[in-house]
């Protein structure tokens, strides 16, 4: 798995907006809001092959939830970047 390329987290008015960056995504006209969590993974995960336990192993690290929660939020949180586009 892994983030696709020319995808970009911002912060805007103090939200963690997704957008695309360059030519190659011009029919992307969507901004995908990030809570600080999902942004707390983009930032660790962007530019590396990843799993959802690799996924979950970060949350578990950063906020002590136990492992089936994160394993759970992790491929929920995979899914919905796949649906958006923006992760295969």
């Amino acid at each position: 798995m892994k983030i696709k390329e020319g995808f970009i987290l911002r912060e805007m008015c103090g939200e963690n907006i997704v957008s695309a960056e360059g030519l190659e995504h011009i029919n992307f006209n969507k901004l995908i809001s990030l809570n600080e969590s999902a942004a707390y993974l983009w930032k660790e995960l962007c530019g590396k092959e990843f799993s959802t336990e690799e996924m979950a192993e970060l949350l578990i690290a950063r906020y002590g939830i136990d492992k089936e929660l994160a394993l759970k939020d992790s491929a929920a949180l995979y899914e919905a970047w796949v649906k958006a586009g923006i992760a295969e």
